[in-house]
């Protein structure tokens, strides 16, 4: 991995750092390519802390979470002003900084600065499950994991033990098929003595993903531009650019609450098919609607911009904003089938 230091060499806390914000609900397979490409372009805090929001915001861009990137930026404005550009190696001062939680702060503290932190993820949490055949489900047994792992956390070599343990979960210890005839805990373990260890941790059951529905709305001017609007700063892909839209709701969208919710005099007509996107506690249905400007109107907010189709690709779309350029240009103006009446908005920007 390419965050971690080899050995003899020093640690260095920001690569870290920056790793651990990363990997926050994200695959190690995901991050690699992001880290590298955010370290080459900010080797050190202080360049991130002296970048462009929008720059930092574009280069995260698919990574996805993106309240992480706005309190990444934040994080490195703190840490190069306040902290005078070195992470503080207390745990308990790292949990103080933007987008740092508990286990952020303990992953730092014991792999950056070879702090005693008890360090658990779901990697963590599986291992300790089956050590100790602890059959109290998820997410009720969390407290009591983080009390086993307290246990076993040793006084030296802490960033060593912290990425061991993550590392066998991640490679031994797997969520299923456990290779337990590898394992080096495998003589001690209850769940492989009791035949458990693929039962475990147990989960309480989910509830069903809800669904929700929305329109986006690509507006194209006879330049050939597109209309994008940056979204709030807080909130669901906050801070990013992309298309303007209705809002995510339960029910579906009918077409004479479209007509009220297009943001811009125009012509439209909607494209058969809708753009589908998982996201963490819901799944997204969004039918998009074409319309096509009489002239590229000035915006009146600063968040509001035209781009040309071939720059989409580069001003840090988000997936889901990203899913729906990619199914508008699939689809040639033959296969657009408009509504009879098409409606006319005189919403203005």
């Amino acid at each position: 991995m390419p965050w971690r230091a080899l050995p003899g060499a020093d640690v260095d806390p920001y690569a870290v750092w920056l790793s651990e914000i990363m990997l926050q609900q994200t695959t190690v397979a995901a991050v690699k390519p992001y880290f590298e490409k955010f370290l080459a372009r900010w080797p050190t805090v202080q360049e991130l802390a002296a970048a462009p929001t929008d720059d930092v915001m574009a280069a995260w861009a698919g990574l996805g979470y993106y309240a992480r990137a706005r309190n990444l930026h934040r994080c490195a404005q703190v840490v190069a002003t306040v902290h005078h550009g070195g992470f503080p190696e207390a745990e308990a001062q790292l949990l103080t900084l933007p987008g740092v939680g508990p286990y952020t702060a303990a992953a730092i503290a014991a792999i950056a600065f070879d702090q005693r932190a008890v360090v658990v993820d779901g990697n963590v949490e599986r291992v300790m499950a089956r050590v100790h055949a602890l059959t109290e489900p998820l997410p009720r047994a969390k407290a009591k994991l983080r009390e086993l792992a307290d246990a076993l956390t040793p006084h030296r070599r802490c960033g060593d033990y912290a990425q061991a343990v993550m590392d066998l979960g991640a490679t031994v210890c797997t969520p299923k098929s456990p290779a337990c005839h590898l394992c080096p805990w495998s003589k001690d373990c209850g769940a492989y003595k009791l035949g458990l260890a693929s039962e475990l941790p147990r989960k309480l059951a989910k509830k069903a993903t809800p669904t929700r529905y929305g329109i986006a709305f690509w507006i194209k001017a006879p330049n050939g531009s597109v209309f994008l609007q940056r979204r709030p700063p807080k909130g669901l892909l906050g801070g990013m650019l992309g298309f303007p839209g209705t809002d995510w709701r339960a029910q579906p969208w009918a077409k004479v609450d479209v007509a009220k919710a297009t943001p811009l005099k125009a012509k439209w007509s909607p494209l058969q098919g809708v753009v589908e996107h998982a996201f963490t506690h819901f799944h997204l249905k969004l039918a998009v609607w074409v319309g096509q400007s009489a002239q590229v109107t000035a915006a009146k907010q600063s968040d509001a911009i035209w781009v040309s189709p071939a720059q989409l690709g580069k001003v840090g779309l988000p997936n889901v904003m990203q899913k729906v350029a990619d199914f508008v240009m699939s689809r040639s103006p033959q296969k657009t089938k408009p509504l009879q009446n098409r409606l006319r908005t005189t919403r203005g920007t």
